[in-house]
């Protein structure tokens, strides 16, 4: 791969870190919201958004990790 390519994933790998982080973080905060907190507890499981931004956070995290660290 040339420099320019290179650099190119490497910013890219931050990015869906970066991603990552942030859909586990606001499904986080959506965990803690009263609706959710309801709804958790007739239900006895989390919300499924919060499963969707927890799911999406680690894959975008993994894949980031991925693709920052491939040479």
């Amino acid at each position: 791969m040339s420099n320019n390519t290179a650099f190119m994933m490497k910013v890219i790998g931050i990015a869906l870190l970066v991603t990552g982080m942030g859909l586990a973080y606001w499904g986080y905060q959506v965990s803690e919201s009263l609706s959710s907190q309801i709804t958790e507890t007739f239900t006895g499981s989390p919300r499924d958004k919060v499963m969707l931004l927890y799911i999406g956070g680690v894959v975008s995290f993994v894949v980031g990790l991925m693709v920052f660290v491939k040479k």
